[in-house]
Formats: C-alpha cells, sequence, structure tokens
C-alpha cells in the first residue's frame, strides 16, 4: 500500500511502538491516538495506569496540528508569541487543539498530511519523542 492514507495495521504498528519507546525510555505509562487526515480516530489505545481523560488530550494534539498544519510543539510556540490567537483557534479546532508537543503530523509520500499521532502521558517531550519512534517504526514519514 502506498503511503495516501493510513492503515489500522500502521495505526496498530504506531502504538505498539510509540508504547515500546516509552517503556525502553522509562516513561510513565501513555496513551496514542493516531487520525486519518481529516482528525478522525483509526486508533487508540492507552496503557495500564493513565487516566481517562488521556483519549481527548491525545486528539486534541493531533487534531491541533492537522488543524493548523504544524506540529504541537510549534503550536506551543505560537501560543507563547500569540496567546489570544490560539487561544480563540482551541474553539473553532475539532476535536480541540492542545498547543504543547505529543502531537505529529504524518506525511504521505507526496508531502501532504496523511494523519497524525497525538500521545500523551509523561512529560510533553517524551510524548513527542515516542511519538517520532511510533512513525518512523511504521515506515512512515513525520513532518
Amino acid at each position: 500500500m502506498s503511503d495516501t492514507r493510513i492503515s489500522l495495521e500502521k495505526a496498530n504498528t504506531i502504538i505498539s511502538a510509540t508504547f515500546a519507546k516509552g517503556k525502553e525510555a522509562g516513561m510513565k505509562p501513555l496513551s496514542c491516538v493516531v487520525t486519518d487526515a481529516g482528525g478522525h480516530v483509526i486508533a487508540f489505545q492507552r496503557q495500564d495506569g493513565t487516566s481517562s481523560l488521556r483519549l481527548d488530550i491525545a486528539r486534541a494534539k493531533a487534531a491541533g496540528a492537522l488543524s493548523i498544519g504544524v506540529s504541537s510543539r510549534k503550536l506551543g510556540e505560537m501560543a507563547a508569541e500569540r496567546p489570544h490567537f490560539v487561544g480563540a483557534l482551541a474553539h473553532l479546532a475539532p476535536g480541540g487543539l492542545l498547543p504543547v508537543a505529543g502531537g505529529v503530523i504524518v506525511k504521505g509520500a507526496d508531502g501532504y498530511p496523511i494523519g497524525a499521532v497525538g500521545v500523551t502521558g509523561c512529560t510533553s517531550d517524551n510524548d513527542e519523542i515516542a511519538a517520532l519512534a511510533g512513525i518512523t517504526a511504521a515506515g512512515l514519514t513525520p513532518q
């Protein structure tokens, strides 16, 4: 299959590899969501010991990245520079918007987004590290 979309199999690979990276690095229990280019959930899992709000947090990281076209880390930088603008966007973005690291856009072969990954549970920096490892392990390209 070409990488014009994220299949369920690839989504599950991303999640498994994300959790493996978290375990390897000694991270706290993680939750991971994989969405399509429209921000619709393809797959979600949370490790034992995570809180119930983690789906919403992970989805807001992924959906926010897709909505604005930059990683949720970059969105956090934008929020520091223009807090009123980013604050207002949170009400407009379907699926929410969370301007902290952990939401990464997945690019297709043509360079356009085919989906996103949102990870939460540890520090935002570690969430992003785990997301990047998951995307790469699935043979896909992070933006």
